[in-house]
């Protein structure tokens, strides 16, 4: 099926995964709600919300650029009114921003683990809540959580604690709300990538721009959402959806395309 006419909310669009998904669907003639924090440029990494605003358009989709601070309960309710009131409702929601760490217990400050908490699983939570009394009305609903499948192993812990309890809770989530709300039609899935997903946030850590190589472009992660989106939302739910697997189940064959540099050996993502 197609998106076209379809509203998709994503939140963490200006830049990276969101991006990339956001001008997948705008190819179908998608609505999207490019829902961030970035309205002004960063002084390190490109992209904000009207940027992505205007690619949408010239993509061939239609585009409401918010203003969207996840962690600000009013805020988010206020996205999704103003959503649903100028495309007519909500078709589906991506929790795509996030917020990362990967340091150990002693490292890790209570302010780090806040914020990962609040922009992960809770913004989630929060989120799909504020959506749910529009995307139940939609007769193709869907929830996608940026999680992995969850795990209850100490190596997906260990140096990374508090890291690893805030996306595994955006997977609880999916577990959860994907059975409270099958009684809508409305699905609730994970996604997560295979391998190190080329994103210009990854480029500001130590040592990123060689991990980068070693990884694939956004586009893989967008096509699988695409997947996801446009399955029938009663018959696919509750799945922890890994890019390369479910683009495979779907018939694709050939991946070569979505390395940063072909030829080059993959690097694993985490949890993978």
């Amino acid at each position: 099926m197609s998106l076209q006419g379809r509203t998709i909310v994503i939140t963490g669009a200006s830049r990276g995964i969101g991006r990339a998904i956001a001008l997948r669907c705008a190819a179908d003639g998608a609505n999207i709600v490019i829902a961030s924090k970035t309205s002004e440029p960063h002084p390190k990494l490109p992209g904000t919300i009207h940027s992505v605003a205007k690619e949408v358009e010239d993509a061939g989709g239609k585009a409401l650029a918010l203003v969207l601070d996840v962690r600000d309960d009013k805020r988010v309710a206020e996205v999704m009114d103003a959503a649903a009131e100028h495309f007519g409702g909500i078709d589906a929601l991506l929790n795509n921003a996030g917020a990362i760490s990967l340091t150990n217990v002693a490292s890790t400050t209570m302010k780090r683990v806040d914020l990962m908490f609040a922009v992960n699983v809770r913004a989630a939570y929060c989120c799909s809540a504020a959506a749910l009394k529009y995307l139940k009305k939609s007769d193709h609903g869907h929830i996608i959580n940026m999680s992995p499948p969850p795990t209850m192993v100490p190596q997906w812990f260990v140096n990374h604690t508090a890291y690893t309890i805030s996306k595994f809770g955006m997977s609880m989530c999916t577990i959860g709300m994907s059975a409270e709300f099958k009684q809508y039609g409305l699905a609730v899935n994970s996604l997560w990538p295979k391998t190190v997903i080329d994103t210009d946030a990854l480029r500001l850590i130590p040592g990123g721009d060689q991990i980068r190589k070693q990884g694939r472009t956004p586009q893989i992660m967008a096509d699988a959402a695409h997947a996801i989106l446009t399955s029938d939302s009663r018959e696919h739910t509750g799945n922890f959806y890994i890019d390369e697997e479910l683009l495979r189940s779907r018939g694709a064959t050939e991946f070569e395309h979505y390395a940063v540099e072909p030829g080059t050996a993959l690097l694993s993502d985490i949890y993978v």
